[in-house]
């Protein structure tokens, strides 16, 4: 059965957090009952196995579409492409402006006969800069396909776009609403589409996202993360004739940051490295500013405040006389932290794997991802569940590769995950 098109969920923001991200009403999700172990489903195997050719010639056309987050041309073409896919299965399709950002995201919606709410997301911009799918078409070797953004995340985009190919096949349409996010932005912190993000996740039960992997895992915990940014104010002089009437801002910084060395905690799951300084323009000028900034990861989002007191109580102290010093945490995503919905979800992502006899370790990440927008803690947000992409490695590097023997046993993974779904909502 084709599913029938309706009007398409609304994302306009409400409220705001800490963070400044959008917080909607939500209703209470419907609860997983423990399931029982099942038998594989040959056809449905079958179907995923069949698909795989096709599969690998969607990925390559994806993958050689260059599709940086700076880069508007590209990010324009491929959203084109993706929305007409969206269109091919059936959805009624939006492309909404994301700015500041480049791109735009690019969002269908499936209603069906069910009660259960879906949402299944993952990005379509990589960190390659123009000219990049050029230099490195996309190629097999083995069972690896390399290319720029291959597993990171134009991987998850075809596991989508393919899982709702052979749900439609089934006459699968046990579900009130299925809808499909692509953002284009995730890679620089998804500035145009966090909002969007949280809006549309609150609307829905569960949310699926298709980051990869980098073996046969889930992932059901995300770090968050913030920019540290330590700022000096000295007073500059020649360096030469009279360096003692300066105030050396670089001085003040590289003091600085030996005594905030130690913001981070480790057991907090929370770290702090200085990855940039920058300070003076000319070597015979004693610098009058210098800046550094931080990278912050962390579990818990009340690590930002944390991070911030002790900042603040360090830098009082000063290491040259009369220098000015402040210090920010500035959020940039949310930690997707460990909670028991998305733990639900792992267990019946591995119940599935089962029937194919396989498993799925549920791990938790250091990096950050969108699903750190899509989760919120309560029993009225939606059950996240991150990692659902094809298996890869070597993200954001030349060596990048996707798993093609991963692609069959995913794609039954997100089927049945989405035939079960929706019979527990209907109970």
């Amino acid at each position: 059965m084709v599913p029938v098109i309706g009007a398409l969920i609304s994302c306009q923001p409400r409220a705001t957090d800490g963070l400044g991200l959008a917080v909607p009403h939500a209703t209470e999700r419907p609860t997983l009952a423990a399931a029982h172990a099942a038998p594989v489903d040959p056809a449905l195997m079958d179907a995923a196995r069949d698909s795989k050719t096709a599969f690998v010639r969607d990925l390559e056309e994806l993958v050689n579409i260059d599709s940086g987050s700076d880069d508007a041309d590209g990010l324009a073409r491929l959203g084109q492409v993706l929305a007409q896919r969206l269109k091919d299965l059936g959805a009624a399709v939006e492309e909404l402006p994301a700015r500041p950002s480049a791109g735009r995201v690019v969002r269908g919606r499936f209603t069906g006969s069910g009660s259960a709410r879906v949402m299944l997301m993952v990005h379509f911009d990589t960190v390659f800069s123009r000219g990049e799918a050029a230099k490195r078409r996309f190629k097999i070797i083995g069972n690896k396909a390399f290319g720029p953004g291959v597993a990171d995340a134009k991987g998850g985009v075809t596991m989508i776009l393919h899982a709702l190919r052979l749900a439609r096949q089934r006459g699968f349409d046990n579900y009130k609403t299925l809808t499909v996010f692509f953002n284009s932005d995730e890679e620089t912190g998804s500035l145009g589409s966090r909002e969007m993000i949280a809006t549309c996740a609150a609307q829905h039960d569960y949310v699926l996202s298709y980051e990869p992997p980098d073996q046969e895992r889930v992932i059901v915990a995300t770090n968050g993360v913030a920019d540290v940014i330590l700022r000096v104010t000295g007073r500059a002089s020649h360096a030469g004739a009279a360096p003692e009437k300066g105030r050396n801002a670089a001085v003040e910084l590289a003091g600085q940051i030996l005594q905030l060395r130690n913001l981070g905690d480790p057991a907090r799951g929370t770290t702090v490295n200085w990855t940039r300084l920058r300070s003076g323009d000319r070597i015979n000028v004693i610098p009058d500013t210098a800046e550094a900034t931080a990278d912050m990861r962390m579990s818990n989002l009340a690590e930002i405040a944390r991070v911030q007191r002790d900042a603040n109580d360090v830098v009082r102290k000063r290491v040259v006389p009369d220098t000015e010093v402040t210090v920010s945490v500035e959020p940039r995503r949310p930690p997707f932290s460990r909670n028991a919905a998305s733990e639900q979800l792992a267990a019946l992502a591995n119940r599935v794997y089962g029937e194919i006899g396989k498993s799925l370790e549920p791990v938790a990440m250091r990096y950050g991802t969108d699903a750190g927008f899509a989760y919120r803690p309560g029993s009225a947000a939606p059950a996240v569940l991150e990692g659902l992409g094809v298996v890869g490695d070597g993200l954001h590097t030349v060596d990048e590769w996707a798993d093609l023997d991963s692609v069959p046993p995913r794609l039954y993974l997100t089927v049945r995950m989405l035939e079960l779904l929706g019979k527990e909502a209907g109970h």
